[in-house]
Formats: C-alpha cells, sequence, structure tokens
C-alpha cells in the first residue's frame, strides 16, 4: 500500500502549523502517493528515521493509507537499473546500492575539508543510486582514484 498526505497534511506542510521534528518532517515530505510505507522509511533510514516517526504523522492525521500504487513510468535512468536487476537477479538494487554507497560518499566528501563543502552538500542532497551515480565523476576528481575506488565498488554493483 501507499501512503498519501491527506488535505490536513498538505495544509500543515506549507503553513507549518503542526510541530514536527527534522525525521518527522523528512519522511513527511517524502510521502508522495507512490512510495509504500517500507520505501518511505528505507529513503530516510539515513536521517535516522524510523516506523515511530511514520505513526506519529498517522496519529496527526497527517497521512494516510492507499490502495496499491499506479504504475508509473520510470525515468531511462531507473529504467536502466530496473533492467539490469532483472537480468542479473544475484545484482544488489538500486536502493542497495546508494544505501551502501552513501555513507562512504558523505565521509569521503567531508574529508575534503572546507574545499569540499559544496560537494558534500550535493552528495546529501542526492537522494536515490542514480543521483548520486551523476555525482560520482566529481567525487572522483576532488579525492582520487584510490580512495575512490571503494564508492565506486559500492554504486557499480562490484
Amino acid at each position: 500500500m501507499s501512503i498519501v498526505k491527506t488535505e490536513a497534511g498538505q495544509r500543515v506542510l506549507k503553513d507549518r502549523s503542526v510541530p514536527l521534528t527534522p525525521r518527522q518532517r523528512s519522511v513527511f515530505i517524502l510521502i508522495d502517493g507512490k512510495r509504500s510505507m517500507s520505501e518511505v522509511l528505507s529513503a530516510s533510514a539515513a536521517m535516522g528515521a524510523a516506523d515511530q516517526d511514520v505513526e506519529r504523522l498517522f496519529e496527526l492525521g497527517l497521512i494516510a493509507d492507499e490502495g496499491p500504487p499506479a504504475p508509473v513510468e520510470a525515468p531511462s535512468a531507473v529504467a536502466a537499473e530496473v533492467a539490469e536487476a532483472v537480468a542479473d537477479p544475484s545484482a544488489r538494487s538500486p536502493m542497495q546500492r546508494y544505501q551502501d554507497a552513501y555513507p562512504i560518499a558523505t565521509r569521503l566528501t567531508a574529508g575534503l575539508g572546507l574545499r569540499g563543502f559544496l560537494l558534500n552538500l550535493a552528495v546529501e542532497a542526492a537522494g536515490n543510486h542514480a543521483q548520486l551515480l551523476a555525482l560520482s565523476p566529481r567525487i572522483k576528481d576532488a579525492v582520487g582514484a584510490d580512495k575512490f575506488a571503494e564508492l565506486d565498488a559500492a554504486l557499480n554493483n562490484r
């Protein structure tokens, strides 16, 4: 089942009339009617979100369960990753690769100090595998090929 914002939730998102913790707000923003609860929690796990954050949003009446999500046409990058996963079932999913690569990318860019500040912000803003993969050439240029090898392996299913 997918989760949707209620009318009250839409209003609260705009006017911030209900105080939410940063984790709750992050989870709340990810709810788009296309993702299931497990997908939302997986995507927000790096922020420390937990079941209790979603439950609180339900209690406040800001979100509700909806029927199964309607099929959505996947962007070309995502379609390629899905095709790759189908061709090799032992391969890690894009979400798994993102979850493995994100902490590595954050550590590498944070280690650059002030000169890597903007790159670190870009990494932290990357919300999925495709976005992190798009940043990888910049990360490689900044940290060098040796340090980048660990991130490359996590991103590219090696």
